[in-house]
């Protein structure tokens, strides 16, 4: 076995002090709140595409206002595949989707997602946000994480990842 030559090697201590330090500077940047925050994490700017993949998630977010099933689902791809939350079992099709989100629409009367950040990588958006629920039986709120697959400008994958308080 061939000896280390620790007189060239930090002490392990420093080591486990420079990753943490390392960690908690990307713990940070990941949880600065700021429009440009994707870019800010990966220190480029964002391309084009992923620019567009945010747009797309941004405005199906928004879609969920309009109480129109028919709307929220023009977002998805024909193939899709949709978790309400990550122990769900997948929903797949633009058909079953458009069963599953009509039926929250129908007892809403009022839906507002609240995005709070969102991020950009290639063909992936995530975005933290509170979804606001309102019904005849009263109002509820969602803390979620959202995770995207943007393919051709629709929604080929979407989970949402419940945070809790």
């Amino acid at each position: 076995m061939d000896k280390i030559d620790t007189a060239m090697s930090p002490p392990r201590r420093e080591l486990l002090a420079l990753a943490g330090s390392g960690l908690a500077a990307l713990a940070a940047a990941a949880f600065t709140p700021a429009p440009a925050a994707a870019a800010e994490l990966t220190g480029t700017a964002l391309h084009d595409a992923e620019q567009a993949n945010m747009r797309t998630v941004r405005d199906f977010c928004a879609s969920w206002a309009t109480l129109d099933a028919g709307k929220v689902v023009a977002f998805f791809a024909d193939n899709a595949v949709y978790r309400v939350i990550e122990t769900a079992k997948p929903t797949v099709g633009r058909d079953a989707i458009t069963k599953l989100i009509g039926g929250f629409l129908q007892r809403a009367q009022k839906v507002d997602f609240q995005i709070h950040r969102m991020y950009a990588a290639g063909p992936i958006v995530l975005n933290e946000r509170h979804d606001h629920f309102t019904s005849a039986q009263g109002a509820r709120v969602f803390h979620v994480a959202g995770v995207f697959f943007v393919k051709d400008g629709k929604i080929a994958e979407w989970t949402d990842y419940v945070i809790a308080a």
